[in-house]
Parts: C-alpha cells; structure tokens; sequence
C-alpha cells in the first residue's frame, strides 16, 4: 500500500510546475536579486537572449505554469512573441523609465503594473 503524500508534499509538487523566467540583456547583474528569488523558487531559468527563452518557452509543458521578469527593452521584444502562450500566466517588466514602458504594455493583460 502507497504511504499518503503530506500536504507539504502535495504543496512541494503542485510549485514544482511553476517556473519563474528571467530576462535580462546584463548577465553578470542582480546576482543579490537572483539569491533572493531562488529562496523563494527553485525552478528559475535565467536567460540574456530573446530567441533563446521564446524557444524555451514555446517547448514548456502545457501544464507548467511561467512568470517571467523582463527587462523594459527585451520586453518590447519578448512579449508580443509570447503572450498569447497558455502557459505564461503573468509578465512583469522592469525598468528605468516606467512611462515609456507602459505606453507598449498596457495593451497586454498578462503584464503586471
């Protein structure tokens, strides 16, 4: 007879299909930031390349789940390509400049503010 699954290991799988993104054209920044982020997920895939995390996304399970964290510049580029992807649940944007950010992305419902 299987032993039952707690509800800490129910919780544990149930995270395991969320995946938190992060695009950034400066690989060597926010090495902090990614500390602080693993504490709280552990499935964070990091990426410097539009194409690349597209594909990445474009070849996920459609039960897993993705929050991406995106540069304002990236994000002009990724988000048009990967919004209307099921599996992407929410998109945030970062940046320096947030009015001229909210301009491109107040017409995509899955970009937080």
């Amino acid at each position: 007879m299987a032993s039952p699954i707690s509800i800490d290991e129910k919780k544990s799988e149930d995270l395991e299909m969320f995946y938190l993104i992060w695009l950034d054209s400066n690989s060597s920044g926010g090495r902090d930031t990614e500390q602080k982020l693993r504490s709280i997920i552990n499935q964070l895939k990091k990426f410097t390349n539009v194409k690349q995390c597209e594909e990445y996304i474009k070849q996920t399970s459609d039960q897993d789940r993705l929050i991406l964290i995106v540069s304002g510049s990236l994000g002009r580029e990724i988000v048009p390509l990967i919004h209307d992807i099921r599996q992407v649940i929410s998109i945030y944007v970062y940046c320096r400049n947030k009015q001229l950010n909210e301009g491109w992305s107040s017409k995509y419902s899955k970009v937080r503010r």
